[in-house]
């Protein structure tokens, strides 16, 4: 991947996958739908909730936690009130939960957010939470296979709250051959080429510690 497609202002390493409709790292696109092939012969309906993310939208969401649009919270995952942190206070928060612009795995093209639409009702809001993927939990039965089959087809877990600064995301994979390559390659003079232009929120102080948000956010993974 080039710097553009690194982080996600460009897509030239897209492509648009029918169905189940999504979009991936066009190398990532067959070890996907055998994964999911072999799901279904397990009765799993594998969906992506989220796929390629370009920089704008990471933009968006970015601006709108930092602004209080969007709902900022803690490890704990209680919500936070923005109104009440210092801008430095705003930035680990929403790192603690979503990437920097720039800086986001979903820009590759190899990570997927997954869940299984026959485990859930119709009409059911999927929220993406870790109970919903703990014993109990809507996505329990998806989540022990997912840790028994994924490897197998090349995905892994990268926040699993081990080594990664992000908190635990159950539903997170990655396709590891290329993503690798990928992160190997995002370096902070990469990540400040794409940010230093762009209307981010909270931008002066991100600049001033960027080499420490890359080294805890970007780097630091759980590896498969």
């Amino acid at each position: 991947m080039n710097e553009d497609e690194l982080t996600g202002r460009a897509r030239t390493h897209i492509a648009a996958v029918a169905d189940p409709q999504c979009l991936l790292h066009e190398q990532v696109v067959v070890p996907f739908l055998n994964l999911r092939r072999a799901a279904a012969a397990d009765g799993i309906d594998l969906v992506p909730m989220s796929s390629f993310r370009d920089f704008g939208r990471q933009l968006a969401i970015w601006n709108g936690k930092f602004s209080g649009e969007r709902p900022l919270y803690d490890a704990a995952g209680l919500k936070l009130d923005p109104g009440a942190l210092t801008p430095a206070q705003r930035i680990d928060a929403i790192l603690l939960w979503s990437a920097l612009p720039g800086a986001s795995r979903h820009h590759w093209g190899t990570d997927l957010d997954l869940v299984d639409l026959k485990a859930i009702a119709a009409g059911y809001p999927i929220k993406l939470t870790r109970q919903e993927f703990a014993p109990g939990g809507p996505f329990e039965a998806l989540d022990r296979w997912l840790e028994a089959h994924a490897p197998r087809f090349g995905f892994f877990r990268p926040f699993q709250g081990l080594r990664s600064g992000v908190q635990p995301e159950p539903w997170h994979f990655s396709f590891a051959p290329i993503a690798e390559k990928a992160r190997r390659s995002m370096s902070p003079a990469v990540l400040h080429a794409a940010i230093v232009g762009a209307p981010l929120l909270g931008k002066e102080a991100v600049l001033a510690r960027l080499d420490e948000l890359h080294a805890r956010y970007v780097s630091r993974i759980d590896l498969p």
